[in-house]
């Protein structure tokens, strides 16, 4: 018996589509979201000074630190440091904020490399954020797969919208699934709160109306029997789609699926879409 989908199935199915997108802008375009950011500085055991970010910063065995000039504070968990600070080893893809005046300076871990990442709100590339275009959802793209478990989660190296940069992820397990009646799989890596997983994938839209390096796709913990659900209605863009100054991981080579997922977030216009 076919399921048949009413006008307000499709309603609620747009609104909360709707609420996602939504999610996503107020996100990324936040005082200091990733449009904030206005620098990516990788540090040494040298002293460096930024034009963006108060006092000296380096980094060596004992982890990050800055030597904050006469006048200069920030606010690291809440409580303000003048002089030399250090904000200790970070683990990788961990960091700090540390608020100066209206701005945030993240302070963090990517690819083995400590790195300065000042964010301020009236960044000319957040101030002229004006949304990014996205196919419309529609139903078709909307799967059910199945995931399976490794025995082991598997190290996995994949590389970065930095060239030269590396990120390894355990990934637990692979999603298997249908689309466009042929069989597909993707390498799942840990993804938001317990159980859950995230995909990196690309698609034969990317570099064409997608953006070519990656998109991402959450997905919910799978059911007892396996049973996970695909939307790609809400694949979406990574920083890396909008600014070089990201760190962003690619795929695996084997999340380049050989369809066209004409769904989810596409070219930002930062990057010439439309």
């Amino acid at each position: 018996m076919t399921t048949q989908i009413t006008t307000a199935d499709l309603d609620t199915f747009a609104r909360d589509w709707q609420d996602w997108y939504r999610t996503q802008e107020e996100r990324l375009a936040a005082p200091h979201g990733f449009l904030a950011i206005t620098g990516l500085h990788w540090l040494d055991d040298r002293p460096q000074r930024f034009p963006d970010a108060p006092g000296a910063w380096w980094s060596d065995a004992d982890g990050v630190a800055v030597d904050l000039d006469d006048g200069e504070e920030l606010v690291v968990a809440g409580v303000p440091v003048r002089g030399e600070h250090r904000f200790g080893v970070l683990p990788e893809r961990g960091g700090v904020d540390a608020i100066w005046g209206d701005a945030v300076i993240e302070v963090a871990r990517r690819g083995g490399h400590d790195i300065v990442r000042p964010r301020h709100p009236d960044a000319p590339l957040r101030t002229a954020f004006a949304g990014t275009p996205a196919y419309a959802p529609d139903p078709r793209w909307v799967v059910t797969g199945r995931y399976t478990a490794f025995d082991v989660p598997r190290p996995t190296s994949v590389g970065a919208a930095v060239e030269g940069l590396e990120h390894v992820y355990d990934a637990p397990g692979r999603v298997e699934f249908e689309l466009d009646g042929r069989a597909l799989a993707l390498t799942a890596f840990p993804g938001r709160g317990p159980g859950g997983l995230m995909v990196l994938f690309t698609d034969a839209t990317s570099g064409v109306t997608t953006y070519a390096a990656n998109r991402a796709l959450v997905l919910a913990p799978p059911a007892a029997d396996g049973t996970v659900v695909l939307d790609f209605n809400r694949a979406a863009n990574l920083p890396c789609a909008y600014t070089d100054l990201a760190t962003c991981p690619l795929p695996p080579a084997e999340n380049r699926l050989p369809v066209a997922v004409e769904a989810g977030q596409r070219i930002p216009r930062e990057r010439g879409g439309s």
